[in-house]
């Protein structure tokens, strides 16, 4: 299936209680899968398509409020529009996953895939000092599976999770293994689940209030202290990435989504020319692998970052390596896709010489 339907049937068996979200190319299949599905007569899974990009996020912002497992997805400037509501929610400490397909800009930009929201996803997107857990799937069956990720690490540290995905992956078609059905939540696992919630209850409790609003400015410090000391945990415990060979390696390829699958085939071609390549993919985004890139790095003679826009993450991994060696940047825009034998060329052109 494509990779879109996938995030619909992954929803679905997780438990999600609900979906709100407004059609954009190229994630459009995941509310259209959602809609044939029609899960609100089987788990009872609310379905909703909003009159906008801006009332889907606040839409999710209020069933996070309650507890719910709820979530959205949309494509570049869909998810443009949806910044303010997802500051809103990570002020506010609550669950809640974001899907981005990310398709070429700026502007309405082009529906072919692209990776240049990673500013957008990695260093706030909207309006102050907070992080999303950002999750960068390479496979049909990273989809999935960062569903239920993503929920669980969203409720594990009250906060925001995205999936950043590239169009590619997004519309491409593979075999998937669907995790067994879970049922949603009852309303009481939801009350000792999720004790903050507003649940309209008056008995047993305090009276719970989310807002991410405080006009005090000592205790809105007190509250920003306290989301980063859990960005800190999150990045201490939560940080995830792949290596390939990069022990024996001269060169490493940094990618993430797609395009490492790329960069798996220019390492076998340039294998055959005697060139010694390992690669790094990063699958959590924000928080980034800084240790595991600095480590990979050393004796190396070169990095070569290679993604979907005009050098973003690119930043994260000088910074990993303090500058030891040199990195350089390869990608294509527009939503063209670079070919294995592009980023060979590419390796020797700007690294190798």
């Amino acid at each position: 299936m494509k990779g879109n339907e996938a995030i619909a049937h992954a929803a679905i068996r997780y438990g999600a209680d609900g979906y709100f979200g407004y059609p954009i190319t190229p994630q459009s299949e995941v509310l259209e899968t959602l809609e044939e599905l029609m899960p609100w007569e089987t788990t009872g899974m609310v379905v909703l398509q909003a009159e906008s990009e801006v009332a889907a996020i606040n839409m999710v912002y209020g069933g996070a409020a309650s507890g719910k497992a709820v979530m959205t997805s949309s494509s570049s400037p869909g998810v443009s529009l949806k910044q303010e509501g997802i500051s809103y929610i990570a002020a506010a400490e609550l669950p809640a996953l974001i899907l981005n397909v990310m398709r070429g800009g700026p502007g309405l930009g082009t529906i072919q895939p692209s990776q240049a929201d990673y500013f957008q996803a990695c260093k706030g997107g909207g309006h102050g000092d907070y992080h999303l857990i950002v999750l960068a799937p390479a496979t049909v069956q990273e989809m999935v599976d960062f569903v239920g990720l993503g929920f669980d690490l969203a409720f594990k540290y009250t906060n925001p999770a995205m999936i950043l995905a590239d169009g590619i992956v997004g519309q491409m078609m593979e075999k998937v293994v669907l995790p067994e059905q879970r049922p949603r939540r009852t309303e009481e696992e939801i009350r000792k689940q999720c004790p903050w919630a507003t649940d309209g209850r008056k008995d047993m409790r305090k009276r719970n209030v989310v807002t991410s609003l405080e006009l005090e400015s000592d205790k809105m410090e007190i509250i920003n202290h306290r989301l980063q000391e859990r960005y800190a945990e999150i990045a201490k415990n939560e940080t995830r990435w792949e290596e390939i060979d990069t022990e024996d390696a001269d060169y490493l390829f940094v990618a993430f989504g797609s395009v490492a699958r790329i960069c798996a085939k220019a390492k076998e071609m340039a294998a055959k020319e005697g060139i010694k390549i390992g690669i790094i993919r990063p699958i959590t985004l924000w928080p980034f692998p800084y240790e595991a890139i600095e480590k990979a790095a050393k004796g190396k003679k070169g990095i070569l970052c290679v993604e979907l826009n005009a050098g973003q993450m690119i930043e994260d991994v000088r910074l990993a390596v303090h500058d030891s060696l040199p990195v350089e940047h390869f990608g294509r825009l527009g939503g063209i896709i670079p070919s294995p034998q592009e980023v060979v060329d590419a390796l020797k052109a700007k690294i190798i010489k």
